[in-house]
């Protein structure tokens, strides 16, 4: 591990998470064995697989305090505060601008009653997202991102991230009958690698807090449920997102998407 941490990050990370998915989504595939409700139980990995993935590796590779770094992360809340502004707005705002390009191009997005969550399952899908969102980005953006920022550029980094952080979300569309299985894979994989420059602009722009990117995360999923009647389709987040993206970049640069650098990993 010590000699290629990021490949066992992601080895690790995607062998738990799938572990977790496995019986639920053969279970949606008539497989009848996995049916049982206590095979539910496995969800709890996909939750924190990035995250268990990323201690292990962390504390295999350099050792118990590394891991603590890692972790404090989390709590990093001293941030210029419109930087939680930042976090808040972005993602409704992408959202409904990707319902602008649906229009612009003619494309229907997906009917409200297909994608809308109300009472208590908007109330327990914010709680999953609540505590299942911050340990992704322990992996994602606390462990992988500045591990690769150290070989290339901002850009070439992101990508990376943002392209494996797509392919791990890959048996939610093999999930009959799932909340992702609608959904066309490709638009929807460059939307995530489009929204995945905004991360890497947080993480990078408040010098490593992860509890900024964690509430863009959170916020990205809630206001999806909660615009559902004015959100786009794959596509049209695609391309809004990737719009995003090319702005950062031209803004910023591509060396570090960032006017402020602390090296934090």
């Amino acid at each position: 591990m010590k000699k290629h941490p990021l490949l066992w990050f992601y080895l690790l990370a995607f062998l738990i998470s799938w572990v977790g998915w496995a019986p639920s989504v053969a279970a949606s595939r008539g497989v009848t064995a996995f049916a049982h409700p206590a095979f539910q139980a496995l969800l709890l990995f996909p939750a924190l697989g990035p995250a268990i993935a990323a201690v292990v590796v962390t504390w295999a590779a350099e050792g118990r305090g590394s891991v603590l770094t890692l972790m404090t992360r989390l709590v990093r809340w001293r941030v210029g505060g419109l930087w939680y502004v930042v976090a808040l707005l972005i993602p409704p705002l992408l959202h409904l601008g990707a319902r602008g390009v649906d229009r612009m191009l003619g494309i229907n997005p997906p009917s409200a009653s297909d994608v809308a969550l109300t009472g208590p399952a908007l109330v327990g899908f914010v709680i999953v997202s609540l505590l299942s969102n911050p340990w992704e980005e322990v992996g994602w953006r606390g462990f992988a991102l500045p591990r690769l920022q150290s070989r290339s550029n901002a850009l070439v980094a992101t990508l990376i991230v943002g392209f494996l952080w797509g392919m791990w979300h890959l048996p939610l569309f093999w999930w009959a009958g799932g909340p992702m299985a609608a959904h066309p894979f490709v638009p929807w994989l460059v939307g995530v690698i489009g929204e995945s420059f905004v991360y890497t602009w947080l993480y990078n722009g408040t010098g490593g807090s992860l509890l900024v990117v964690s509430l863009y995360h959170v916020v990205g999923n809630v206001s999806g449920a909660l615009l559902a009647d004015k959100a786009g389709s794959a596509v049209g987040m695609a391309v809004a997102a990737a719009l995003l993206a090319i702005v950062l970049v031209l803004v910023f640069g591509p060396a570090r998407l960032s006017r402020r650098w602390e090296e934090s990993g």
